[in-house]
């Protein structure tokens, strides 16, 4: 069983920074790639950014030179800072990862960007 639980969302100015966190409770953690998704209203989910297991990432076109992803294996987190944020960035940013067919998903936690 998996749990995922993110926290870092607020309200941001446009040119603003946030750093996200989730926490995973899966005692295989570091065996698996993580990401970072996100959901604006009316729109369906996008991949944000993934870490697999030796750290290598992907950025989704949009966030690329302003977010990057990181992960603590230690701790169990993983993280996404979000510089020079946009008010198109605003959405609800999920955690993700995924175990052969199944997807698990935390509840996500909501990034603002308005001035």
């Amino acid at each position: 069983q998996v749990q995922l639980v993110e926290s870092g969302g607020d309200l941001v100015q446009p040119g603003g920074s946030l750093r996200l966190s989730c926490a995973a409770s899966a005692s295989d953690f570091v065996l698996y790639s993580m990401d970072w998704y996100r959901q604006a209203p009316g729109k369906q989910r996008e991949l944000v950014a993934t870490i697999n297991i030796v750290s290598n990432t992907y950025y989704a076109d949009s966030v690329k030179g302003r977010f990057t992803i990181s992960r603590d294996n230690a701790r169990k987190m993983v993280y996404l800072e979000m510089n020079s944020l946009k008010p198109e960035d605003t959405a609800v940013y999920y955690c993700h990862t995924q175990r052969s067919t199944r997807g698990y998903w935390g509840q996500g936690t909501q990034v603002t960007v308005s001035s």
